[in-house]
């Protein structure tokens, strides 16, 4: 478990360094009072760990940039790699004082994942020909990016939080998709899957359990399509079986993981679950009241054509 007690926790992400588990996070400090403020004063946190559950507090990674800049209000939900050059990139989502609604995508890089470095270059932005832009959401979604090497050598992909254009607003969700040759210079793609019936895909990610390829992404029963929240019966992490990586995913067979508040979840390896996956999310409201604190990893198991938490 992660606990702050002068910080709320909540949107994580790790990587493996080969000796130690380094998980980055979204923290804003408790002395606003109100949770709902958090948003726009986050930063991103670091801690390592042996075994995903006893953390090490580390200098944060990232701040907001000095004004004026695409990413100086606040620095959002990404992922980490390293890249063939032997760099480790940390891709993340900014909002600026000028435009806090748009939501942009930049790249720190570093040599030792302690130390980072935004990298020159204009942020990449939602392409109106496939995606939505600012107007009749709450904000422009394009956040939470998940960079994957390409299954079959070609490049690399990332894979956002973005919206289409058309159809019943609460359910416009999608995959957005990017690509890159190089991890320096990225190509705005089509959407990797169709509206379903979800207002937003929150931190999507891809994985492969037990042979089963998933997709992973959050999202609140008050951001789903009416259709959807008829038939919700609890829980805001989904998971989706695919054909590959990239999809596509079959979105008739989309379930919650039976958790309560867990919110923002990401598929670890887990040496300790009996499957080698588990998912490290944060706990989000209980009885009324924002917790704002990381879980111990929650193992894990294929079920069939879905994933589910195994029970204690």
């Amino acid at each position: 478990m992660l606990h702050l007690p002068d910080h709320w926790v909540w949107d994580s992400w790790s990587v493996h360094d080969g000796t130690h588990h380094h998980l980055f996070f979204l923290r804003a400090s408790r002395a606003l009072l109100d949770p709902d403020r958090r948003h726009l004063r986050a930063s991103i946190g670091h801690a390592r760990s042996s075994d995903l559950r006893a953390w090490e507090l580390l200098p944060d990674a990232l701040v907001a940039a000095d004004s004026p800049a695409w990413d100086d209000l606040a620095t959002w939900t990404g992922s980490v790699l390293r890249g063939p050059d032997g760099v480790w990139r940390l891709f993340y989502t900014g909002v600026s004082r000028a435009q806090p609604e748009v939501q942009r995508i930049g790249v720190a890089t570093s040599s030792d994942l302690v130390t980072w470095h935004r990298a020159d270059g204009p942020p990449l932005s939602a392409d109106p020909r496939w995606y939505e832009k600012l107007g009749s959401w709450h904000d422009e979604a394009w956040r939470d990016p998940w960079v994957l090497p390409d299954p079959d050598g070609d490049g690399w992909h990332m894979l956002l939080t973005a919206r289409v254009p058309d159809g019943e607003v609460g359910g416009r969700g999608v995959v957005g998709h990017a690509w890159s040759a190089d991890l320096e210079r990225w190509e705005v793609r089509p959407p990797l899957s169709a509206p379903a019936g979800f207002g937003q895909l929150e931190v999507p990610q891809v994985a492969v359990v037990d042979g089963l390829p998933v997709l992973v992404f959050c999202c609140w029963p008050d951001h789903l399509s009416t259709e959807r929240r008829a038939a919700w019966t609890g829980g805001g992490v989904w998971v989706v079986p695919g054909e590959g990586l990239l999809g596509p995913w079959d979105f008739t067979r989309a379930r919650a993981f039976e958790h309560p508040s867990l919110y923002a979840a990401r598929l670890v390896e887990d040496a300790a679950s009996p499957s080698g996956w588990s998912l490290l999310g944060f706990r989000d409201r209980e009885d009324g009241a924002f917790v704002g604190e990381l879980t111990d990893p929650l193992p894990v198991v294929r079920d069939g054509d879905t994933l589910r938490l195994l029970a204690d």
